[in-house]
């Protein structure tokens, strides 16, 4: 079968090669085509502690202890916060490239950190001038926070003269038993306990150490196994009417260009920028997935006893992976640009921005995962027989084409409706 190895031998020595001693490795050379410099980024110190750990946290399912304190309270928490709330307002590109570096080594790690840095921006919009001081009290602290409500949450609050009484579930709270602060939306219901109508949703963010809140390490997927996107419950937690806003729902994105907000940035919504992101996300994991299958291949032999990288389906496929590769870093870097130009302008996003800025990450996500498929497809039998960095790195990115913000039935659903002049759907 051309392309399926089924016996590693050691690598290549010089004379097994036929090559001389400048001959590069498979993954200098994949460094030097898909250059991903770290210098100048905040997590470099970082990241040999982040990769040591990498394989044990997959198999823990938890990231090292050590290292979530080490990055609790740096300004790489601080990115996505303006100055004037205490943070360091990197660009998107250069956040981009932060996690770039993380998802290299370790995915689950990078998920968690980028559910913060987007959640977080989301929180700014959200809750407004009136919470400017509480805001900048979480930025100035390094505080981690996550965003437990994404499908199937159900929280709900009675109200009780100044407060409301928080009862329910929220879901998919990534990093939520790392964090220091989460956020929920909850609906307000009634004195029979229903959901008052018109619905009146609110959104708030509470302390991970309030009474009555359980972190539930509910995440068993198939990959990001340390990225503890869990189940977050409230019993009667108890939370300040006067620390909750009006949540803007489905109409979240619109609604952020005309209210008040701490900094110009912030009308820039979530979603986008999450896609943004977790592309950089995807270049990163497929760039070091692709060196070390490269770094690999000189020492492996096909079925019949020849040399795996002498096939040329493997040549094309390493080929085509690097090819696609680079377009997605491309396409990642110049979507990223534009957010930044615009926001550097003070221009407001409309509707088209917002869904070009979504349309290009998804199709260089699409542009990742068939680089992965065609680096599994060199691999052959010997990566699902011997698991190991391939086989780890391929559960991780399965998350990342079918995250809700990035999917591409959703992003070019939507994109269709607007290019057609039909309204948009909620989500």
């Amino acid at each position: 079968m051309a392309g399926a190895p089924e016996v590693e031998e050691p690598s290549l020595t010089t004379s097994d090669a036929g090559l001389d001693d400048a001959v590069l490795s498979g993954v200098e050379l994949v460094e030097h085509f898909s250059p991903a410099p770290t210098e100048g980024l905040r997590i470099a110190p970082l990241l040999d502690a982040i990769e040591a750990q990498a394989e044990t946290a997959d198999r823990t399912r938890s990231v090292s202890s050590d290292v979530i304190e080490a990055i609790r309270g740096t300004d790489f928490m601080r990115m996505s916060a303006t100055p004037n709330i205490g943070g360091v307002e990197e660009t998107m590109l250069h956040m981009g490239r932060e996690l770039e570096a993380v998802a290299a080594r370790c995915p689950s790690l990078a998920w968690c950190l980028w559910n913060h840095l987007c959640v977080f921006h989301l929180f700014v919009g959200s809750m407004g001038p009136e919470q400017q001081d509480f805001l900048t009290d979480i930025v100035t602290k390094g505080h981690w926070v996550s965003f437990p409500g994404g499908a199937r949450s159900s929280v709900y609050g009675r109200i009780e003269g100044d407060q409301a009484i928080l009862n329910g579930t929220g879901r998919w709270g990534t990093g939520a038993r790392y964090a220091d602060y989460c956020g929920v939306a909850f609906a307000v219901t009634g004195p029979d306990g229903k959901p008052v109508r018109p619905m009146d949703i609110r959104f708030t963010i509470v302390s991970t150490k309030t009474e009555g809140m359980k972190i539930d390490p509910s995440w068993d997927g198939a990959g990001l196994r340390a990225s503890a996107t869990d189940d977050v419950h409230y019993t009667d937690v108890g939370v300040k009417l006067n620390d909750c806003v009006n949540w803007y729902g489905v109409n979240r994105a619109e609604s952020l260009r005309s209210v008040p907000v701490v900094h110009h940035r912030y009308r820039e919504d979530w979603v986008g920028i999450s896609d943004l992101w977790l592309t950089w996300m995807g270049v990163g994991l497929v760039r070091r997935a692709l060196a070390e299958a490269a770094d690999a291949a000189g020492g492996r032999r096909v079925i019949i006893g020849g040399k795996m990288v002498e096939r040329p389906t493997v040549q094309v496929n390493f080929g085509r992976a690097a090819s696609l590769l680079a377009a997605a870093a491309a396409a990642a870097e110049t979507a990223c640009n534009d957010v930044d130009r615009r926001i550097a302008a003070g221009d407001t996003p409309d509707e088209a921005d917002y869904l070009r800025q979504m349309a290009v990450t998804t199709m260089a996500v699409e542009q990742l995962d068939e680089a992965m498929s065609l680096l599994h497809r060199t691999q052959g039998g010997t990566a699902l027989r011997e698991g190991g960095a391939f086989e780890r790195r391929y559960r991780d990115f399965r998350a990342m084409p079918v995250h809700i913000n990035v999917h591409q039935d959703r992003v070019t659903h939507q994109l269709g409706r607007h290019l057609l002049g039909l309204e948009l759907n909620p989500f």
